[in-house]
């Protein structure tokens, strides 16, 4: 197997394009490419996982150890021709202007893999081999395969910024591809439009294929690429499954960390899929529901209309099943969803909350997140790391929060989680793999739960 990092030196230079370019190109070679995406961003992998046909996943840096990075690397690239790595921001930006901590430069050293940097040459010529200088020197211990420069406005443009380049750094340039306006992929207020609703095409994908192929000599960037000799880990445990849990999934709900689900099946879960926009009720003999983050306002009129699945919700929710909503889920929890035009939404009511959407940022970072008490995702003092990221807010309410959060420097945050009976529900998306008995936790209270309903139902 052979491995890279795809960097940029700042954010929207393009190597989300050009990442997903090389993986198409990859792809028609009949190549098997393994995606992953540093930082807790969902979007970006999803796009991953259109284009090569495999599950996209996140490396982060402060949500999981160096340890964990390398065995999810390892373990879901062992069987592919190539992983490919699309970093976050610029190859150095991370936490803070001290350190390498979060960065992409920092797991591009993690793994051992070699970085391609994507410059935006718009508007330069020799002045872009000072800056890829400035980029090799910077730390040592970073090993490049090349640069490629994008957004060149044409062929004389692409010798001038080779030329510099030559005389000037070690690196070489590996292609620069012809600025395009028909390769772009929108954008909304949480980042690119995701997957579901972008759908890359075979036709779209030849093109961005042939964008990075008419630019790049992919056969010398494979035969420069360095062979990963192969990290083995004891396979993942099989559990019977002992509950069903309800998954909301469709173009609404769409931001999940496949580890997630993962360990919840690990921990004997059988995950069932159903969709709040267009399914007419729950699945039958469930015992949890998990509604993750995505774009539940921009589809507001529909899960609002869907009035039989929001009071199967909140008849759930009364009976005592365990729920868990996260950012966008959560919001569809509450009792109203107010859009930016003050139009009001009735929601699953589980919370008594009126959610409004924002023109502006409310929250965006790393939290790690303590529980106050018992809830379903464990007992009070249990600590999980995750992340923040939504337009909405809450109008003032009466509720006490579960959770106690802070940022990762340490500061508090005031980013509140909510239970009533067994539902529980927040802004933050926490990433299991950060603290492993928090799907177990959920495991156990749906088990309490059906074991509650058996009773029940057996009585006289």
């Amino acid at each position: 197997m052979k491995g890279l990092v795809i960097a940029g030196t700042h954010s929207g230079c393009g190597k989300t394009t050009i990442t997903l370019g090389l993986m198409a190109a990859l792809r028609r070679r009949k190549l098997s490419v393994s995606p992953f995406k540093v930082g807790p961003d969902f979007i970006d992998p999803g796009h991953h996982t259109q284009v090569t046909g495999r599950q996209s996943r996140n490396l982060d840096g402060w949500m999981l150890s160096r340890e964990l990075n390398r065995e999810i690397f390892h373990r879901h690239a062992a069987d592919s021709d190539i992983a490919m790595v699309e970093g976050v921001m610029g190859l150095f930006d991370g936490y803070d202007g001290r350190t390498e901590a979060g960065s992409t430069g920092q797991m591009a050293k993690w793994l051992n893999l070699p970085v391609i940097l994507v410059v935006d040459a718009r508007s330069m010529a020799r002045s872009a081999a000072a800056l890829v200088q400035g980029f090799e020197h910077f730390d040592p211990e970073l090993k490049f395969a090349g640069v490629v420069f994008n957004q060149v406005g044409s062929p004389t443009h692409l010798k001038y910024l080779k030329d510099a380049l030559s005389s000037s750094a070690c690196m070489p340039c590996l292609g620069g591809v012809i600025r395009s306006g028909d390769i772009a992929i929108p954008e909304r207020h949480l980042g690119l439009v995701t997957a579901e609703d972008h759908e890359l095409t075979p036709q779209r994908m030849n093109i961005l294929a042939d964008w990075v192929e008419n630019a790049m000599d992919l056969d010398a960037l494979l035969n420069i690429l360095p062979e990963i000799a192969p990290v083995r880990f004891a396979k993942l445990p099989h559990t019977t499954s002992k509950v069903r849990i309800a998954v909301a999934r469709d173009k609404a709900f769409c931001f999940y960390y496949p580890e997630n689900l993962e360990m919840l099946e690990e921990s004997g879960a059988e995950i069932v899929r159903f969709s709040p926009l267009n399914d007419a009720g729950l699945p039958e003999n469930i015992d949890g529901i998990y509604m993750g983050g995505g774009y539940p306002e921009l589809h507001a009129t529909a899960i609002s209309g869907n009035v039989r699945l929001k009071n199967q919700i909140l008849e759930k929710c009364r009976e005592g099943m365990p729920i868990y909503g996260e950012c966008g889920g959560f919001m569809v929890l509450c009792k109203t969803l107010v859009d930016k035009d003050g139009r009001e939404y009735p929601m699953a009511g589980c919370f008594d909350f009126t959610c409004r959407m924002t023109s502006s940022l409310r929250a965006l970072g790393y939290r790690e997140m303590t529980l106050i008490r018992k809830t379903i995702l464990g007992e009070a003092d249990v600590r999980a790391r995750g992340h923040e990221f939504h337009y909405s807010q809450l109008d003032p309410h009466e509720q006490k929060t579960v959770y106690q959060t802070q940022d990762r420097s340490g500061s508090p945050r005031n980013v509140k989680g909510f239970q009533v009976n067994r539902c529980l529900g927040s802004y933050l998306h926490l990433h299991f793999k950060s603290q492993p008995s928090v799907p177990r936790a959920f495991i156990q209270a749906c088990l309490k739960y059906r074991s509650e309903r058996i009773t029940i139902n057996a009585a006289p």
